[in-house]
């Protein structure tokens, strides 16, 4: 072996062979977890409406669960003032074992949408014309506990940006996390 070399596969020819080789180590570097830790784990998931692999993934990029969620209004299909939420996703709110948080569009109340719908908090949504910092403490002023332990779930880029500028736990798109 070379002077500064990792001690992983060589890099000449035989792809196939190093491809198998650091697979086979970073496996061994994750932990196993016993069955009764996974079993709770996909019921967590349960509860808060997620697929296994989207909250485990979640948990480890945080190395906490979630406590909530922080929607749009995009994402909860209210868009005008008098819209009602779809059923399906009003019933899936409803059954959150979790904090549920509206970030609100305007021309919408977010006190109207809030006794309208099975949420905790609504808030006024940042504007475009809010800066990075701004975003972030507008976001973070609504939730009850700290931003990263809540999933961002919306519908535009601009929503995209509020999980990194809140400093939350991740994005979801509302699509995927109400079943599209």
């Amino acid at each position: 072996m070379s002077l500064g070399h990792n001690g992983g596969p060589s890099l000449e020819p035989g792809e196939g062979w190093r491809r198998h080789a650091w697979a086979r180590a970073r496996r061994e570097l994750l932990p196993t977890l016993p069955v009764e830790v996974v079993r709770l784990r996909v019921k967590r998931a349960a509860a808060l409406g997620l697929d296994y692999r989207s909250y485990a993934s979640v948990r480890a990029a945080t190395g906490h669960d979630l406590i909530g969620f922080l929607f749009s209004s995009n994402a909860l299909r209210l868009l005008r003032p008098g819209d009602a939420m779809p059923q399906e996703r009003c019933v899936k709110l409803a059954s959150l074992a979790a904090r549920r948080v509206a970030a609100v569009h305007p021309p919408l109340d977010p006190e109207r949408v809030r006794v309208s719908a099975p949420l905790d908090v609504a808030g006024r949504a940042p504007g475009l014309s809010e800066g990075w910092r701004a975003t972030g403490d507008r976001l973070r002023a609504m939730l009850d506990g700290p931003a990263d332990r809540f999933l961002v779930v919306g519908d535009t880029a601009l929503e995209r940006d509020w999980a990194e500028a809140a400093r939350a736990a991740g994005f979801m798109e509302a699509e995927r996390y109400f079943g599209g």
